[in-house]
């Protein structure tokens, strides 16, 4: 795996505009569980439509928030690990021009990384489903402790977390990733399943347009034989490596 790891490193000190995109497999070093593990994932014990769709939401809010607050209140807690500083620190040294991720924990801002496209939103904020006032999370968690159901100040409509729903569209990010996708010349894919679209349609993009794809995920990925490199492993080894070969 090292040659592996040290071909990587060759790969982004040769890269003019490199990107990285990042799934729940960057986060579960930070005790947050991955969703779509079929033993362990939220939605093996789960069923997503009943707390994770928007017409779950819209039918029984006091459901949707009973099941996310202590999910959500484990998210606040959570603090970056190796993959995320590792990340933040390979943008600041010119080697990442950015980071495309699919988690809403905030992990990557909280590590330094200062471009960030959250395509599935981002748990910290809120907002009103009528008038677009936005909140903090902190400020809808109040209302739910006192009312159950927060409703908006302004128009008494409903509050929802600014994360994407099964359902809904992904955020304005997803345009910007695009961009970054036709700019690329490398495309790092760390710790995601790449079967979740039109996020997974990126990597084909970027492929088609000439960059090099790598792939470091735990379990192998549809899209593992188009990739340039594939490093099947846990991702904190292979962030050691990497600090130990391009951050001395």
């Amino acid at each position: 795996m090292r040659e592996q790891i040290e071909r990587l490193a060759q790969m982004l000190r040769a890269a003019h505009y490199g990107v990285a995109l990042t799934g729940a497999g960057v986060s579960t070093d930070s005790g947050i569980p991955d969703f779509r593990s079929p033993r362990i994932g939220l939605w093996a014990q789960y069923n997503p439509m009943e707390v994770a769709s928007i017409g779950g939401f819209r039918s029984n809010p006091v459901r949707f928030y009973e099941f996310w607050r202590v999910r959500f209140a484990k998210l606040a807690d959570a603090q970056p690990n190796i993959t995320h500083i590792t990340l933040a620190q390979l943008e600041a040294r010119g080697y990442l021009k950015c980071v495309i991720t699919q988690n809403i924990d905030d992990l990557h801002r909280k590590a330094g990384s200062q471009r960030v496209l959250e395509v599935h939103g981002n748990y910290t904020r809120g907002l009103c489903m009528g008038c677009k006032k936005p909140y903090t999370i902190h400020e809808i968690f109040e209302k739910v402790e006192r009312h159950r159901v927060p409703l908006c100040d302004e128009c008494s409509d409903l509050l929802k977390p600014d994360v994407v729903l099964f359902g809904e569209l992904l955020t304005p990010d997803f345009d910007k990733a695009l961009d970054e996708i036709a700019r690329c010349d490398l495309l790092v894919v760390l710790g995601t399943s790449l079967e979740v679209y039109p996020v997974a349609g990126l990597v084909p993009q970027a492929k088609r347009r000439g960059a090099q794809v790598a792939i470091v995920n735990r379990d192998e990925t549809p899209f593992d034989p188009i990739a340039d490199i594939v490093i099947r492993s846990k991702l904190h080894p292979v962030m050691a490596e990497l600090q130990r070969i391009l951050l001395p």
